[in-house]
């Protein structure tokens, strides 16, 4: 609280009544009267000014209640929309990490399997070349062996067309 100003301390001696015994000094009861209003004056000032400050104090009090309740309601609605965030994603991510675990369990005999599959397919290929070679060499064979019976029948029949010419 402050204490009042000289304005305010004259404007309550001015407002008290003055009374006089007509010669224009005032008595001692006149001096008593008007310190009781001007007492009582001056409290009324201070009462006023501590209203008028209480008025102001509240005003602020309430301006800053209207902040906190907006702040609030805006950090509010931030959680809500950061909750409503994550929810989707997590389920997203829930359902595809399941779709994973499935895919891997599929996954594990179809890659035994083609294991499997590729060692029969290996021993196959390796026969398969095996039975080429063996063919190969059989056809090698028997191309020479045709070869070999060719001239042999030749030398044959140039020896029979001899034989026959040394008849003639």
């Amino acid at each position: 609280m402050t204490t009042p100003t000289r304005q305010q301390m004259q404007r309550v001696k001015n407002s008290g009544i003055i009374s006089g015994n007509g010669n224009g000094s005032p008595t001692k009861d006149d001096k008593e009267e008007e310190l009781s209003r001007s007492a009582l004056a001056m409290f009324r000032v201070k009462e006023e000014e501590i209203e008028r400050r209480k008025m102001e104090v509240r005003e602020k009090v309430q301006a800053q209640m209207g902040k906190v309740e907006q702040a609030t309601k805006r950090l509010a609605d931030i959680r809500q929309e950061l909750e409503a965030l994550t929810d989707p994603m997590r389920k997203d991510i829930s359902m595809i990490r399941k779709k994973i675990d499935l895919v891997n369990k599929e996954l594990k005999p179809l890659g035994q399997s083609c294991q499997k599959k590729e060692r029969e397919f290996r021993a196959a290929v390796e026969a398969f070349n095996e039975k080429n070679r063996e063919k190969a060499q059989l056809v090698a064979k028997l191309a020479e062996m045709v070869n070999e019976s060719e001239r042999l029948r030749l030398k044959k029949l140039e020896d029979l067309s001899k034989n026959i010419t040394i008849l003639h």
